[in-house]
């Protein structure tokens, strides 16, 4: 079992996803498939075919599927590497049958770049397992946790990343494609299109993980937007009751209260006793304490007659 809670884990979200693809049995046709993208992205051929591997699971799935179809044992090297932190590289080195393998997963031994062709992938499960296998080796994904949803493939020439995209748009992915560094970048910003992915990788506990932290950012992103919204609402009500209170003043002090109906020299009082109050709450207010039914139109419209003396007054003095 996978856990991603563990304290200290070093091991990112797109290694324990990896991982986990790797556990899944897949028939012939699909592990061809994969294999079809592992060697075709991630391999020098010449005379032998070597290929590097960084997550162990990952090399495992290779050496069984390629000793299984093509009944040949790839010789294996591990090194320690170094860099950054102390960790093991798994090199497979095929030497038998090249021509063989390479005739059935359609790739040209004298041009390994050759445009991958569509009609190597005839069926949903083998373009499933062509993009599965091309995550394998030269995929990653954010952990949600980061803050930002992003799923990416690095190609190293861009009609394989033009290929890669123009097939994950056949399955209804809206991929795009960047260059970045003399590489070629196909990737997914949608967190919706993401977790599909990671369900059509038939990963159920990267799933229910990634789900379970995408639900929970939604949710405090939709409490911190309701918030806000509370927030300016509280802002715009403090600032026009302000302005109200500013108005009735000049109201008072000019002698022009009776002037006005006695409803709305009722709402003037009740504005001054409740500055900050928004209409609902003003009128909520003014019917729960006099026999005055009212409603946020009736307080609006009470607002308007007061700001039209005010300035027929002041138009009137200058």
């Amino acid at each position: 079992m996978i856990l991603y809670n563990k304290i200290g884990d070093f091991m990112t979200f797109s290694t324990k996803l990896k991982e986990e693809i790797c556990n899944k049995e897949i028939t012939r046709i699909e592990a061809i498939s994969e294999l079809m993208a592992i060697l075709r992205f991630d391999s020098t051929i010449e005379e032998k075919i070597t290929t590097t591997f960084e997550n162990a699971s990952v090399a495992r799935r290779v050496f069984k599927d390629i000793k299984k179809i093509f009944n040949v044992t790839p010789h294996i090297i591990i090194r320690n590497q170094n860099r950054l932190r102390k960790k093991q590289i798994y090199i497979l080195e095929i030497k038998e049958n090249l021509e063989s393998i390479l005739n059935v997963l359609n790739i040209k031994k004298e041009d390994k770049y050759e445009p991958m062709k569509r009609k190597y992938l005839e069926t949903p499960e083998e373009m499933v397992a062509f993009v599965r296998g091309t995550f394998l080796v030269i995929g990653s994904i954010n952990d949600p946790k980061s803050g930002g949803y992003h799923l990416e493939y690095v190609f190293s020439k861009r009609k394989d990343a033009e290929f890669m995209s123009t097939l994950l748009h056949e399955m209804k992915f809206e991929s795009k494609v960047l260059e970045r560094n003399n590489k070629y970048m196909v990737y997914l910003k949608s967190a919706e299109e993401i977790s599909d992915m990671i369900r059509m990788f038939e990963s159920p506990q990267s799933l229910f993980y990634f789900e379970d932290i995408r639900i929970y950012r939604d949710h405090k992103n939709m409490v911190n937007r309701l918030n806000n919204c509370e927030i300016a609402n509280q802002e715009k009500s403090t600032t026009t009751g302000l302005k109200q209170i500013e108005d009735i003043k000049y109201i008072k002090e000019n002698d022009l209260t009776g002037l006005l109906e006695e409803k709305t020299q009722l709402v003037m009082e009740y504005r001054l006793k409740y500055p900050e109050s928004s209409y609902q709450e003003l009128a909520l207010i003014i019917k729960t304490e006099t026999d005055y039914q009212i409603g946020k139109s009736g307080i609006n419209h009470h607002f308007i007659k007061i700001r039209k003396l005010v300035e027929q007054h002041k138009n009137t003095k200058s």
